[in-house]
This record gives structure tokens, sequence and C-alpha cells, in this order.
């Protein structure tokens, strides 16, 4: 009885951390590496400061640095921004909508010469 308890109580609290996790974007990221890659403070000191774990900065490092590889081995392949993506959804969309409308206006033109036999 008291480890379903224990196992609620658990299950509460990492919810809670889930729920209440910094999610940092790409650019703050980047800073945080960056200002590893100066050396003024330790990575330590630097984790403490924006209170993340090592391994999250060392992994961040290491998507930095791999990035970076590929862009400089000529890989200059990139994801589309969301301005471009939310264009190509609006074409995607006004496309759809033109092909319903010939499928549409076809229909007709065949029922109406269908009539005409």
């Amino acid at each position: 009885m008291e480890t379903k308890k224990k196992q609620t109580a658990e299950n509460y609290i990492k919810e809670i951390r889930s729920k209440t996790r910094r999610i940092f974007t790409s650019e703050q990221k980047i800073l945080i590496v960056m200002e590893a890659l100066r050396a003024e403070t330790s990575v330590a000191e630097l984790c403490r400061k924006y209170a993340i774990q090592e391994s999250t900065f060392y992994k961040w490092n290491k998507e930095f640095v791999e990035a970076g590889k590929k862009r400089l081995a000529g890989d200059t392949t990139r994801e589309a921004t969301s301005d471009e993506v939310a264009e190509l959804r609006k074409e995607n969309q006004r496309l759809k909508e033109l092909v319903a409308d010939l499928v549409l206006r076809y229909d007709i033109v065949k029922k109406s010469l269908n009539n005409l036999e």
C-alpha cells in the first residue's frame, strides 16, 4: 500500500519537474556554449550560473561543434525557417483548393457531356 503512495508521489514530482523545466532557445544555447569557449569561467561555474547539468552543456557543445563541422565541410543544407514553412503551407492549401476546383469542373463537364449523348 505504501509503495503505491510513494510511486504516486514520485510520479507527481516528476510531472512537476517536467512542467517547470526551462526550455532554452537555440540562440541561448549558442551563447552559453560560446561563453564557455571564451574560457573566462569553468564549465562547472557556467552550469551553476545557468542552472543546467554539465551533461546538458556538453550535449549542446557537441551539437554546436558538429553543426560547425558540417557547415565547414560544405554541407549547406539547412532547416526551413518558420516563415518559409508558413508560406509553403499557404501555397499547399491554395494548390489543394485549385485541384478541388478543377476536379469539380471536370465532373460538371463530364456529366453535361453524358447528358448530351
